[in-house]
């Protein structure tokens, strides 16, 4: 009887330990046990309209996309502006940094803008209108209205500029009774300057800026029509100064990290070295990193180095996630 008893107990727990107390077990199935390392769930909404831009005939719904990290938390924001060459605004690519950062308890907000044949200031109007709308509904999306930064790569990392310099211009639109201004910027491989975009390239590529048709000239002077023929970039100096981040250098700014590869063939690097020491000449806090060997966009860009460093940088400059014990979570949203 006691070799039976200690027969059954030991059956007991060899069953135990391969999972047979618990509901649901079945015989072979495998039990496994998972650490929980990262307990933050990212929430994604898409679709989000955050202005509309109204024609006589028509009317534009711009979106944007969110990633929120469910807290009980007002976090910090980083809007997302991407490049496109001043003729698209796929917002919703760079999903490895736009990750990185939602895991690191920010809110990442993907914005999309209007391009070429829109002039400027249509798309520094709208990035601005993004971050008013987001601030006019930060409960809604756990933010801390106080801490809002702007990331954009290539024409992107222009508007990062852009709406970092120029504070308290270009506000059209809906909750005007909300400020656009930035406590942060990062600009990827941007542009600073649109009049020498191609500084140091070779003449071939200087003549493509000339001509009337590239995008830059598009962006500030429009696309021939009528009586107008079109006109390059360098045709009214004054002007394409105004519309670019080197033309508004006065007053206080917000942390700017400049980032450019050093085999860039497309933007000039000059484009950040310049706008580096425009800043630093003025007192201004201002980081810049040449990457070794990377050129426009390429492959460098999505590796962990440089993604960790622009996560960095904004948990540097940004203020910390504050508790609100207003925010409910949806008990139902695993379901």
């Amino acid at each position: 009887m006691r070799i039976l008893m200690c027969a059954l107990l030991c059956l007991a727990s060899v069953f135990a330990k391969e999972g047979g107390d618990k509901l649901g077990y079945a015989k072979g199935a495998e039990v496994v046990k998972v650490e929980i390392k990262n307990p933050v769930i990212i929430d994604s909404i898409s679709g989000v309209i955050f202005s509309q831009i109204k024609d006589t005939r028509s009317v534009r719904g711009l979106r944007m996309s969110l990633l929120i990290p469910r807290t009980n938390e007002l976090k910090p924001c980083v809007v997302y502006v991407p490049g496109g060459g001043f003729s698209s605004a796929d917002y919703e690519k760079f999903s490895e940094m736009r990750y990185a950062l939602a895991k690191a308890g920010f809110v990442v907000a993907a914005v999309e803008y209007r391009v070429v044949p829109n002039k400027f200031p249509a798309l520094v109007v709208d990035a601005k209108s993004a971050i008013r709308y987001l601030r006019e509904h930060y409960k809604e999306y756990g933010i801390n209205p106080k801490a809002i930064g702007i990331l954009g790569d290539s024409a992107g990392g222009y508007l990062s500029q852009m709406v970092a310099m120029s504070a308290g211009e270009y506000n059209q639109g809906d909750y005007l009774n909300q400020s656009s201004e930035v406590q942060s910027a990062v600009s990827m491989y941007g542009i600073s300057n649109l009049l020498n975009i191609g500084e140091g390239f070779p003449p071939e590529i200087q003549k493509v800026h000339a001509s009337p048709a590239v995008t830059e000239a598009l962006l500030v002077n429009g696309v021939a029509f009528r009586d107008f023929a079109g006109a390059s970039i360098d045709s009214d100096p004054t002007k394409a100064l105004k519309a670019s981040p080197m033309g508004h250098l006065e007053g206080k700014k917000p942390p700017l990290l400049l980032m450019h590869g050093d085999k860039d063939t497309l933007v000039s690097p000059a484009q950040s070295s310049q706008m580096y020491e425009a800043l630093k000449k003025r007192g201004q806090k201002v980081e810049y990193i040449i990457v070794e060997g990377a050129g426009h966009g390429d492959i460098t860009w999505f590796q962990e180095p440089i993604i960790n460093r622009v996560v960095e940088w904004f948990k540097q400059t940004l203020p910390k996630p504050i508790p609100d014990k207003e925010i409910s979570q949806d008990k139902n949203a695993n379901l």
